[in-house]
């Protein structure tokens, strides 16, 4: 684009201006400002700059750049009198001086001169009672839709103008951080400052960076007025029986939650107060590498829409079509839609108190069961540890294979409290709306990667139906001797073998060793948390039984 170049949208570009400006941050010489874009405004300029292409079918395939996945090692937060007394400081809240938090943003504030700025407005959370307004401000006009995508939009046109954030995030995908003159791990970083109520990210133009910053800030501010934030999808059948998926990326919460029997509430965020259940966000932002259109019929049709952005996405130059299974950017490739596109889905985006909650693990030692009934303590225990293996691709550094991991609360990297908070919060709801807990292995059956397999979708499906539909009410339950939770005996449309772990392993004395030294991994990660967790629900947690592998 030259100087004096016109862009399609350049006189549009303030018709959805807030009049609550950029004053507040001190922006100055930018060439041009454009707000709240309507969707067709996003593409034209996405591809007027470069930064995509569509598809035949009509979506939007972009390049994030360098970094295609959450930089956990670039994250810090601001040390600051307002919070840090709040903050649980340690490998995920890493403390960051205001200095250089302010000196980096000047950095930002040169950066921006000459350069055009895409300004999207919108609403985090659902619940009119704890809604925050929120700003994204990015160099990318794809970031704009992005921002469009995942979060509420105002009802009416004119609220455009009256919008007023509480929360900014300022997104420069070009911008570098100098780790020569700053305290960073690397050129990228990601700067929350909650007495700011601001986010500088730099280096990096994944879209997860974004969604996340704000899910972060929700996790400190939501708390605090007793609201649960939590990491998890969810959705309601037809009895207004709702239900919450908690996990990591990866492990199935946006595929298990999709289901034409059942209303979409949300796919990965939200929140839990007295009313009811609420998301944070008004989109999806769901894993496609392998997507089967036959698996998952609606989440693919995602992929062929108008709107949708496809996050590092391979398409065949020739033909037009997509190749969902090509990994040579990334295994963490992306779809961001409006949650409208799924058929199914609750334009309210709330539901009642949830029946059931489903803790998804991914079991990379093959050695969990595919479903177990958790007691109520069992379930804080489950929690607080979040065991889980990330997925390859999710996170930077993350390998190929699976890797072991406990991440509190299933969402560590964006809780800022201790896991302690947010256990007491789950445990007053557990206790007062009579909630039936689960544990749902979608990993490995058999034994370890390598050797094991990981379950079938279809057997996932129908012990997930069973759940939600009660029929596992009805069954004989087994006690796990390590673990103590219950295992049914039997489920429709699975077979019996499948319910219980050990009988899929040939070698039983490796599969005793391996669960033993899991159990040993579960005690020691609890010790982080020992002086800070009930002493009923250390108690819950699993037993060693070096017995069984002598028999």
């Amino acid at each position: 684009m030259t100087k004096n170049q016109n862009t399609p949208f350049e006189d549009q570009a303030e018709d959805r201006k807030s009049d609550f400006g950029l004053d507040y941050l001190d922006l100055f010489g930018y060439r041009k400002s454009y707000w709240n874009l309507t969707t067709d405004g996003y593409y034209q300029e996405a591809l007027f700059r470069g930064e995509g292409i569509q598809t035949p079918q009509g979506a939007l395939i972009v390049r994030s750049g360098e970094r295609t996945a959450r930089s956990a090692n670039d994250k810090f937060i601001v040390k600051e009198d307002s919070s840090a007394g709040d903050i649980s400081w340690g490998e995920y809240n890493t403390p960051f001086n205001e200095a250089d938090f302010d000196r980096i943003f000047d950095k930002m504030r040169q950066f921006l001169v000459g350069k055009d700025i895409f300004i999207q407005d919108g609403i985090a959370g659902a619940s009119p009672q704890h809604q925050i307004p929120v700003r994204v401000i990015s160099t990318w006009a794809w970031l704009g839709l992005f921002t469009k995508n995942m979060f509420i939009s105002p009802d009416e046109p004119q609220e455009w103008k009256t919008h007023q954030p509480e929360f900014t995030v300022i997104s420069l995908p070009d911008f570098s951080g100098d780790p020569a003159e700053d305290p960073l791990n690397s050129p990228t970083l990601i700067l929350l400052n909650f007495k700011k109520k601001l986010v500088l990210i730099g280096n990096s133009g994944y879209g997860g960076e974004v969604k996340k910053s704000i899910f972060t800030a929700l996790n400190y501010y939501l708390p605090k007025k007793k609201v649960l934030t939590m990491h998890c999808s969810a959705n309601v059948g037809p009895r207004g029986d709702s239900a919450l998926f908690f996990g990591l990326s990866g492990t199935g919460k946006t595929t298990l939650s999709a289901d034409p029997k059942r209303k979409l509430i949300g796919d990965d965020e939200h929140g839990w107060d007295d009313e009811g259940i609420f998301n944070f966000e008004d989109g999806s932002y769901a894993k496609v590498i392998d997507l089967s259109q036959k698996a998952e019929p609606d989440i693919y049709a995602c992929t062929q829409t108008y709107g949708t952005i496809l996050e590092n996405v391979i398409m065949d130059p020739d033909t037009g079509d997509l190749d969902l299974y090509d990994d040579s950017i990334t295994k963490n490739t992306r779809a961001s839609y409006p949650l409208k596109y799924i058929p199914y889905s609750l334009p309210s985006k709330r539901g009642n108190h949830p029946e059931n909650i489903v803790f998804l693990t991914f079991d990379a030692n093959g050695v969990m069961p595919p479903i177990a009934r958790l007691s109520h303590n069992q379930a804080l225990y489950h929690f607080i540890s979040g065991y889980t293996s990330k997925v390859g691709g999710t996170e930077a550094g993350v390998g190929e294979a699976p890797e072991l991991t406990f991440s509190a609360c299933f969402g560590a990297p964006f809780m800022v409290f201790h896991p302690a908070y947010y256990a007491d919060l789950l445990k007053k709801n557990l206790v007062k709306y009579s909630v039936k807990t689960w544990l749902l292995n979608t990993g490995l059956v058999g034994g370890p990667a390598g050797i094991g397999k990981r379950i079938s979708i279809n057997h996932t499906r129908a012990l997930l139906s069973a759940v939600l539909n009660g029929d596992l009410d009805q069954v004989s339950y087994q006690v796990d001797p390590w673990f103590g939770f219950g295992i049914p005996q039997s489920c429709p449309h699975v077979p019996d073998e499948i319910l219980n772990p050990s009988v899929m392993w040939t070698d039983k004395k490796a599969y005793a060793r391996s669960i033993n030294q899991l159990v040993e991994q579960f005690n020691t990660n609890i010790l982080k948390y020992k002086d800070s967790t009930p002493e009923e629900v250390l108690l819950a947690g699993p037993t060693h039984q070096p017995e069984m592998e002598q028999e």
